[in-house]
């Protein structure tokens, strides 16, 4: 049956917006609430390793990981930031990472002088292809940062095995995917660091933080020291303030500790969530054609922090951005995701990271010569030209919210003719 389309006039098939998210009860209220009365907002000035809800967090966060550390930081950004700098990642060092990411997981390692080295990702789960990885293994190579894009687990057990094959760190970013599953094993945990961020619109959210987790001891101090000025702590003797390694301010305060607390607890609920309702989604646009989700891999929990498809022109007939804008008009968000790859910026592609000078792509200790180009990364490109994501499949959204996603869908599938008039 034809219908006039919203985006002409026509009656839309949603009025009432979407729950609102982040999600805050009486639990995240009173938590902070608490915090407040203490008078302890931060109390790393007496403590090298924060304050008591800093510290509780932590240790709830490496036991649900099931890992020896944790370490909170005052965002995902930060957290590989200090990462790379505990890796000892530095001048003339390159590190391989996918274009099809935000842009943090690049920029950290620019902000170490660390020189990144695209490849391009797998165009079905949109994440890195392992089998892309070995041809840009240089001598200068000294680490690979997968990411788990959208929630979705990268292919690990490939990319380990590359890594232990070269000798490479391997730093997971985990900034979409808390509680995500590759074979049993949670995210984080295969690679030397897995970082995550809490910043206000993932699925585990402190309003802005991060975390660090690592079975390396090594690795720990060093976070730990980087974390807070670089400060090397003697425990038991007062503090000295000397620094031994060059550290940032980058602590999480007791405020956002203590939303953390909570949320942790109500993880996996919120992930469960957004799999049923990412599943109802995958049924119900299954027999449209012109759609593709995106793949999981066998084995693989996918947490969904947004439901990413690729729409296919050349099938519907209609471009990806006047298809996103009559859905949205149906009261139904849709957005294209990251609008071009990482190394299309003016930063990469004109190597203007430090001003006009090249560095650190023209410092003496760095021998490559590095050049970020369009069609260096196809798969990335094309991806950032057909990718159709929402992030409406987030708790506390239900069933009948989905019906509405895939009746608008529906509705603008069966009334394409209009957007050709």
């Amino acid at each position: 049956m034809k219908e006039k389309l919203a985006l002409f006039g026509g009656r839309p098939i949603r009025k009432k917006p979407f729950p609102p998210y982040p999600i805050i009860t009486k639990d995240e209220i009173n938590a902070v609430t608490n915090v407040i009365k203490s008078g302890e907002l931060s109390t790393f000035h007496s403590s090298f390793l924060g304050g008591k809800g800093v510290r509780e967090f932590e240790e709830n966060f490496a036991k649900y990981h099931d890992t020896k550390f944790a370490i909170a930081l005052n965002s995902g950004t930060a957290a590989l930031h200090a990462s790379i700098a505990a890796a000892n990642i530095g001048p003339g060092d390159e590190v391989i990472v996918p274009p099809y990411t935000f842009t943090a997981t690049a920029t950290s390692i620019l902000m170490h002088n660390a020189i990144p080295i695209f490849v391009d990702i797998d165009p079905k789960t949109y994440n890195l292809d392992p089998k892309k990885i070995e041809e840009k293994i240089t001598s200068r190579t000294k680490a690979i940062i997968p990411v788990h894009l959208l929630g979705n687990p990268a292919e690990m057990d490939s990319i380990i095995h590359i890594a232990n094959k070269n000798n490479l760190i391997v730093i997971e970013d985990c900034a979409q995917a808390p509680g995500a599953l590759y074979k049993k094993q949670f995210v984080g945990t295969m690679g030397h660091l897995g970082i995550f961020s809490f910043q206000e619109t993932k699925n585990l959210m402190t309003g802005e933080g991060g975390m660090i987790i690592t079975n390396d001891s090594n690795l720990a101090e060093r976070c730990h020291m980087i974390r807070n000025h670089g400060e090397a702590v003697v425990f038991g003797k007062p503090r000295s303030y000397i620094s031994n390694i060059l550290g940032w301010n980058y602590r999480m305060t007791e405020i956002e500790a203590a939303i953390g607390i909570e949320q942790l607890k109500k993880l996996d609920e919120g992930n469960d969530i957004r799999i049923r309702n990412s599943k109802f989604l995958i049924k119900g646009l299954s027999k449209i054609d012109f759609l593709n989700t995106q793949k999981v891999l066998p084995n693989v929990k996918h947490v969904y922090h947004i439901f990413g498809m690729t729409l296919d022109e050349e099938k519907i007939g209609i471009n990806r951005n006047k298809f996103i804008e009559a859905v949205n008009a149906e009261g139904v968000t849709l957005s294209g995701g990251y609008p071009r790859p990482l190394y299309e910026n003016p930063l990469f592609k004109e190597k203007i990271v430090y001003g006009n000078k090249g560095c650190p792509f023209s410092c003496h200790l760095y021998n490559g010569n590095v050049e970020y180009k369009t069609g260096m990364c196809p798969e990335a490109e094309k991806l950032c030209k057909n990718a159709v994501w929402t992030n409406l499949i987030r708790p506390p959204a239900n069933l009948e919210d989905m019906q509405d996603i895939v009746d608008a869908i529906k509705k603008i599938v069966n009334n394409a003719g209009q957007l050709n008039g």
